[in-house]
């Protein structure tokens, strides 16, 4: 059965240019034109997946994103926001307000299919038995495709997410401190707040399973062998 991917942007030229490439590759798609109109049609369509424009009038996308990561009906819809900002404040503030990943303007059509096909994958993996996506052979880290596999199945994680798992599992299970995943991470020129990390931990959690990352409390995280 093929996925059901709604755009919400106020732009036309945008909604046709993602809405006639994302049909062209068999997915099933509707369009909005702002966030509150977005709303609705997502509770009648139910989407896999929504794209969802940061700038827009009235409700704007952060805000959008936020309410309906309150309706419970939408616990299992992957949310990408389409955005023409800097990648470090669209990640933290993206990610803080319920976002899944990000896709950058302009929109490239091979780059679009590639990265919601990686994103769908996701829900491949989340639906998989516990004991077959957790097992310690499962998770491969090829650091130069910047490339996850989970027990053969690809996973395309955004960049700060990559650099974290390949940080924590570059620990070989000693404690990775706070401090030290926000400088090799982030940089030490970037600031962000503790809530940004703890977001980040658990996106990961959600798509490599709860057992493979340990929270240590008051010092950091590891990874689970």
């Amino acid at each position: 059965m093929s996925s059901k991917i709604l755009i919400i942007d106020d732009e036309p030229d945008i909604r046709v240019l993602i809405e006639y490439t994302l049909k062209k590759e068999g997915f099933i798609v509707e369009t909005a034109e702002d966030g509150e109109s977005g709303i609705n049609t997502a509770k009648s369509f139910l989407p896999d997946l929504i794209i969802l424009d940061v700038m827009m009038p009235g409700i704007d996308g952060m805000e959008t994103c936020e309410l309906l990561r309150q309706d419970s009906t939408f616990n299992d819809t992957f949310i990408c926001f389409l955005t023409a900002r800097s990648e470090d404040y669209s990640q933290i503030a993206g990610f803080n307000s319920g976002a899944d990943d990000y896709i950058t303007k302009p929109v490239k059509p091979k780059v679009l299919v590639s990265r919601i096909n990686g994103i769908l994958r996701r829900k491949v993996i989340k639906n998989m038995p516990f004991q077959n996506k957790n097992t310690t052979t499962g998770l491969v880290i090829d650091r130069d495709k910047h490339i996850v596999f989970i027990d053969g199945i690809e996973l395309n994680l955004p960049k700060k997410e990559f650099k974290l798992l390949a940080l924590l599992q570059d620990k070989n299970g000693d404690v990775c401190t706070r401090e030290t995943i926000l400088s090799k991470v982030w940089g030490q020129d970037v600031i962000v707040g503790d809530r940004t990390i703890d977001v980040h931990i658990r996106k990961l959690r959600e798509k490599i399973g709860n057992d493979k990352i340990k929270t240590i409390k008051g010092v950091g995280y590891k990874f689970v062998k």
